[in-house]
C-alpha cells in the first residue's frame, strides 16, 4: 500500500499500520473536503454571531461559562495548546505518532470537528513530509482523550514545539517546517480544541497491539509446538474431535495450527505407543491457554476497529442542523478495558512459554540433558536463560494491575471521572515487548531441544521454526556469550518471522 485516501472509505487498522509503519502516504478525499468544509461553516457563523459554544466562545473545563468575545477566538485556541502542552517521559515513537496523525486526520475528515480544510491538509503534508513532532508519552488521563500528548503534536505543528529526530532526539520544529516549504499553522474557532480532544495516541498504540499482539500469538503457537517436539509430548490432545467438544474459537484456532505445525514429525511418530499416560498442562492445555488470550486480542482488533474510524471530538458539529453538542465520545474506557485485558492476555503467553522452558531446562521433567547440554557441571547451558525469563514473566505480572480500575479527577472536578487508557496502552507495550523476549527464549530452547534428539526430524512447521533459530545462532555445544542471541531471538519473532510460517501454511 503506497498510499491512504482519507475520508472516501472508513479508515481501518491495516490503513493506520500502512501509514505509520509502512510509510504510506496520505491524501484527502473530495467527499471529505466537502464534509470539513460545511462543519467548519457552523463554526463561523457561531463566531460572527456571537453565540455560545463550548470551547469556540468559551472557556474549557471549569472553565466553560467563562465567556470569549470574538476577536479572541485565535488567542483562545493556541492558549489552550500551550498550556496543555505538559507531557513528560521519554518520547512515542515514531510510528505510534504517524499512527495518532492519521487517526486524528480521520477524524476531521468525518465532517464534524468544525476545523477549515487547510488544517487537514497540514497534517496530511506533515505525515508525507514525514515531520513526527516529538511527543512525550506520559500526561494523558484518558479523559477528555490524549490532551497532553496531542497538545505537543499541535504545538510543533505552530511551529513552537519540537520534531522526534530519525535518531530519537529532539530538534525545533519551526525550521523543519519551513525546509519542508510549510508555514507554521495558525489556529482559528475550535481547532485547537480539535485537534486536542480525542482518542488519538491510545488508539494507535492499540493498532499495533492487535498487530502486533496477533502475531506473538501466532508465534507462540509455533513455538510451544516446537517444544512439544522438544518434549516429545503428545499432539493427541489437540485433535480436532477433543476441540469440537468445548469449541471456543480461539481454542480451535490455536489446535489447529498445532497440528499444521507438526504434521509429518517424525519425533511425534516415535512415541506414538509410549507409557506417558498424560503431559504437564503447559503442553497439553496450550489449546486452552493460547486460545483464551487469542480471543481476549479479538475484543481489542473489535474495539480499535470502531475506534480508528470514530469520531471523538467534543463538542460535535451536527452540519445538516447546525448545533454544536457537547458529549463524551473522547472518553476512553472502552479502550482501557479491552488493553488492560490484551496486556493481561499477553503476560499469560509469556506465563506459560517460560513454564514450557523450564521443563525443557529441566531433566527430571524430561527426556533432555540438563539444561539442554551434553556437557552439564562444565557447562552450564541454557540454566540462566531461564531465570531471565522468570524475571520477565514476574515483570509482566506487576505491570498487568488494570489501569481501567482506577480514575483520579481532573479540571476542578468537571472531569470527574477518566479512564486512564492511555496508561493501559503503555504497560501493554511493555508487556509485549517481555512477551517477544520470553517467546525467544523458548525458541532458542526449543531448537537446542529438537537437536538433541537427532536423528528424529520436526514437523513441517516446526521444522521451518527450527530453522529460524539456526539462521541466527548455531547449536550451543559449549557455554558462550548469550545475550546477544536471546535479543536476535526476540527480534525475530517480533519481525514475525515464526508468525509468517504459520501464515503461510493457513488455508484462510
Amino acid at each position: 500500500m503506497t498510499q491512504v485516501v482519507i475520508g472516501d472509505a472508513p479508515l481501518t487498522i491495516d490503513d493506520v499500520v500502512a501509514v505509520a509503519r509502512g510509510g504510506a502516504d496520505v491524501s484527502l478525499g473530495a467527499a471529505a473536503r466537502e464534509r470539513i468544509e460545511r462543519a467548519h461553516e457552523v463554526i463561523a457563523k457561531v463566531v460572527a454571531e456571537e453565540q455560545v459554544a463550548y470551547g469556540v466562545t468559551t472557556g474549557f473545563g471549569q472553565l466553560a461559562t467563562t465567556h470569549i468575545p470574538a476577536d479572541k477566538v485565535h488567542e483562545l485556541q493556541e492558549n489552550l495548546v500551550r498550556s496543555h502542552a505538559v507531557g513528560v517521559g521519554v518520547p512515542l515513537s515514531r510510528e505510534v505518532v504517524r499512527a495518532g496523525m492519521t487517526i486524528r486526520l480521520n477524524t476531521m475528515a468525518r465532517g464534524h470537528s468544525g476545523v477549515r480544510v487547510s488544517v487537514a491538509e497540514f497534517v496530511a503534508a506533515m505525515l508525507n513530509a514525514d515531520l513526527v513532532p516529538w511527543v512525550p508519552s506520559r500526561g494523558s488521563l484518558g479523559a477528555s482523550g490524549d490532551l497532553a500528548p496531542s497538545a505537543h503534536l499541535v504545538l510543533a505543528m505552530m511551529g513552537e514545539g519540537e520534531l522526534l529526530g530519525l535518531d530519537g532526539g529532539r530538534e525545533p520544529a519551526g525550521p523543519a517546517l519551513q525546509a519542508a516549504g510549510l508555514a507554521p499553522l495558525s489556529l482559528e474557532a475550535k481547532e485547537g480544541l480539535s485537534l486536542l480532544n480525542g482518542t488519538q495516541f491510545m488508539a494507535a498504540i492499540g493498532c499495533f497491539a492487535v498487530v502486533d499482539g496477533e502475531a506473538l500469538l501466532d508465534s507462540a503457537d509455533l513455538i510451544g509446538a516446537m517444544s512439544l517436539e522438544g518434549l516429545r509430548a503428545s499432539v493427541g490432545p489437540f485433535e480436532e474431535r477433543i476441540q469440537l467438544l468445548r469449541p471456543i474459537p480461539g481454542q480451535l484456532h490455536t489446535a489447529a495450527q498445532v497440528r499444521r505445525a507438526t504434521a509429518g514429525s517424525a519425533i511425534m511418530l516415535s512415541h506414538l505407543n509410549c507409557d506417558k499416560v498424560q503431559d504437564a498442562y503447559s503442553l497439553r492445555c496450550i489449546p486452552q491457554v493460547h486460545g483464551a488470550c487469542r480471543d481476549a486480542l479479538r475484543w481489542l482488533r473489535e474495539v480499535i476497529t470502531v475506534e480508528v474510524d470514530a469520531v471523538t471530538d467534543n463538542p460535535l458539529v451536527f452540519p445538516d442542523t447546525g448545533e454544536i453538542i457537547s458529549a463524551g465520545n473522547f472518553h476512553g474506557e472502552p479502550l482501557a478495558l479491552a488493553l488492560d485485558l490484551a496486556a493481561m492476555s499477553v503476560s499469560e503467553i509469556a506465563n506459560i512459554s517460560e513454564r514450557r522452558t523450564f521443563r525443557m531446562l529441566t531433566s527430571s521433567l524430561s527426556e533432555l540433558p540438563p539444561f539442554l547440554t551434553t556437557d552439564s557441571g562444565l557447562n552450564n547451558g541454557y540454566m540462566i536463560v531461564q531465570y531471565t525469563a522468570a524475571a520477565l514473566v514476574a515483570e509482566n505480572k506487576i505491570l498487568c494491575h488494570p489501569a481501567s480500575v482506577d480514575s483520579i479527577p481532573s479540571s476542578g472536578d468537571q472531569e470527574d471521572h477518566v479512564s486512564l487508557g492511555m496508561t493501559s496502552a503503555l504497560k501493554f507495550e511493555d508487556v509485549l515487548r517481555n512477551a517477544q523476549t520470553v517467546l525467544g527464549i523458548e525458541a532458542l530452547c526449543a531448537a537446542q531441544a529438537i537437536d538433541l534428539l537427532a536423528p528424529l526430524q520436526p514437523g513441517v512447521g516446526t521444522k521451518q521454526g527450527y530453522d529460524v533459530v539456526r539462521g541466527f545462532t548455531p547449536r550451543l555445544d559449549r557455554d558462550r556469550y548469550l545475550a546477544p542471541e536471546i535479543e536476535a531471538s526476540a527480534r525475530a519473532v517480533k519481525a514475525g518471522q515464526f508468525a509468517a510460517i504459520v501464515h503461510a501454511g493457513r488455508d484462510d
